[in-house]
C-alpha cells in the first residue's frame, strides 16, 4: 500500500504560494485548519479529493505518493 506524501503536498503549496484558506476553498472545506487537518495527517485526503488537489498544485496526482517502500515491508520473508 502506498501512503501520501504529506511533505510533498505541503512544500508544493508553499512553493506555490498557495494559502491553507485558498486550498481548503478549492477542495471545499470553509476553514484552513480543516485542510491543515488533512495535510498534517490527522485526517485522510480522499480519493476523489486527489484530482483537485493535484490541479490546484500542478502536478500529477502520483507526485502524491511515496516512491521509496518502507523498510518493514521490503524485509518480510516468504516462509
Amino acid at each position: 500500500m502506498q501512503h501520501l506524501n504529506l511533505k510533498y503536498i505541503r512544500e508544493r503549496r508553499l512553493q506555490l504560494g498557495i494559502t491553507q484558506q485558498e486550498a481548503a476553498e478549492k477542495l471545499g472545506f470553509k476553514r484552513a485548519s480543516t485542510y491543515l487537518k488533512y495535510e498534517s495527517g490527522i485526517y485522510e485526503l480522499k480519493a476523489k479529493q486527489l484530482p483537485l488537489l493535484s490541479k490546484l498544485l500542478n502536478c500529477k496526482i502520483t507526485n502524491f505518493f511515496d516512491k521509496n517502500v518502507s523498510v518493514l515491508e521490503t524485509s518480510k520473508k516468504i516462509i
